[in-house]
């Protein structure tokens, strides 16, 4: 193996397991750490992502690259290579004085915002977001220099390696423009619903849940399933940790969050076996990650054939073999209810795109300047009522719902909706491929489609970028079409 490149490869590999330690201390402080464990998790935690940051920022780095860029490599090793340098070349391109100022002001701006969306009290939250928008776009602007990136772009390409505002400007203006009628329309032929009687005992619905995960091809010797406030997928290759939470009268909030976490966990567990602990065999990035999340839940598990399987499944183990809220066509229609909401994470798939629209067009003009903080609030207020056709009563139920803004990560907002776009083309691409996949989904099983992600998305790991991928499954490029299409089959025409 070249000198430089395998000096670099065990340097990363290094880095990778670090990490993979703080994956699991994460998962472990949302679900079993005591309260008073808080703060030796946090000096742990801080002392390992210092390591990590050093192993990759350190001198000889600099010399280690371009030497193994003159080597003869192979091409997963010139793919490795390249993620090599991104990593670099990003953690280098923040002034060390910089990353402990954004550090700094996020851990404070997080704490004020959960007071501060507690008391719906925007006023309260501006100085410190003020803040971390200002020193997010010095951070912007010195990773724009290093790249010869626009400061926005520069922040796109932290999430997912190669997006750029060219490719979703006009994705999302004609997402803004075709969305609201789609959702109305969805939303005046909707059938009537009959919705839920609980209780449905929690031990039933987790046993419900470990069903559905082992028969989709879930690995219970390489992972789990707990509970915790939100739910969320975390851990490594080979131990792989799902989370999810339960109400006793709607068990359907816990499964469709244990399907649509188990899409992200079974692309973890699905990174190329040779490559891991090297950066190419990690996950691409997070518009693939939603979309493996997305395929997952809203594009296989709300479909009509898996509705109607869970519904089967659901009077069993529940006991409830002739309640009419469990019937195939009711179960379809609860799951994929269209409402115009305020709250993003429930919002519809017809919706959730203009959220997520919304967010965008705030957070680019937050980062160039053109919205000071202070009017937030208002124009989030517009952005709402010209996208949804409603008004936030209050700033808990606008502005003050995220996280994300808080805690400095501008640029991930539209990884969602594109996420979601990239997941309808690969399930028409997967139906091309899978002639009987609905009959498959009707099921409750995936013995072909699990394994063609494998083979497409899940072992390629990091090898090409998001639009490399998707061009060499569907032929296309990243765009709208096969969404939109999906959302006129589903909501329109009762496909």
């Amino acid at each position: 193996m070249p000198q430089a490149y395998a000096e670099l490869q065990d340097r990363f590999a290094r880095i990778a397991n670090v990490e993979g330690a703080l994956a699991v201390l994460s998962w472990d402080a949302a679900v079993i750490m005591p309260k008073g464990g808080a703060e030796g998790r946090g000096e742990q935690t801080a002392v390992l992502k210092r390591f990590a940051h050093d192993l990759v920022t350190a001198p000889e780095m600099v010399d280690l690259l371009r030497r193994a860029a003159d080597e003869q490599l192979d091409d997963w090793q010139a793919a490795n290579l390249a993620e090599m340098t991104r990593r670099h070349v990003q953690a280098t391109a923040t002034p060390p004085a910089l990353v402990e100022a954004i550090a700094r002001a996020t851990t404070a701006c997080e704490m004020t915002w959960r007071e501060a969306r507690a008391n719906s009290r925007f006023a309260d939250l501006q100085p410190s977001l003020e803040e971390v928008v200002r020193l997010t776009r010095e951070q912007a602007q010195a990773l724009a220099d290093r790249q010869g990136l626009t400061p926005y772009d520069a922040l796109l390409d932290l999430y997912e390696a190669g997006l750029r505002s060219a490719t979703i400007d006009p994705i999302f203006a004609r997402l803004g423009d075709e969305l609201p009628a789609i959702s109305q329309s969805a939303l005046d032929r909707q059938p009537a619903a009959i919705g839920l009687s609980g209780p449905f005992p929690v031990e039933r619905q987790k046993a419900l849940a470990t069903e559905l995960m082992g028969a989709i091809g879930f690995d219970f010797d390489q992972g789990r399933l707990d509970e915790s406030a939100h739910p969320f997928s975390g851990g490594i290759p080979g131990d792989v940790r799902i989370t999810t939470r339960y109400e006793e009268d709607d068990f359907l909030q816990a499964m469709m969050g244990v399907l649509h976490e188990l899409g992200h966990a079974l692309y973890t567990a699905g990174q190329p076996k040779a490559w891991r602990h090297q950066p190419v065999g990690d996950a691409r990035g997070m518009i693939v990650h939603e979309s493996q999340s997305l395929f997952m839940e809203m594009q296989a598990s709300r479909s009509r054939p898996f509705t109607a399987h869970l519904a089967e499944r659901a009077r069993a183990v529940f006991g409830r073999k002739d309640d009419p809220a469990l019937t195939a066509g009711n179960l379809s229609a609860l799951v994929n209810r269209v409402e115009k909401g305020f709250i993003r994470v429930d919002a519809d798939e017809t919706t959730y795109p203009l959220h997520i629209v919304l967010r965008w067009r705030l957070e680019k003009a937050m980062i160039a300047g053109d919205l000071a903080v202070a009017d937030l609030p208002g124009a989030w207020n517009e952005g709402m009522e010209e996208l949804l056709g409603i008004v936030p009563p209050d700033d808990r139920r606008g502005c003050l719902q995220d996280i994300h803004w808080p805690v400095g990560a501008f640029g991930y907002f539209p990884c969602y909706t594109l996420g979601a776009l990239m997941a309808a083309q690969l399930f028409r691409a997967m139906l091309k491929d899978i002639p009987d996949a609905h009959e498959q989904l009707a099921e409750g099983s995936f013995r072909a489609i699990l394994p063609w992600l494998r083979s497409n998305v899940h072992e390629q790991g990091c090898r090409f970028t998001y639009d490399q991928l998707l061009a060499r499954i569907t032929g296309e490029t990243l765009g709208p079409d096969a969404f939109l299409d999906h959302l006129r089959a589903r909501y329109l025409s009762g496909h």
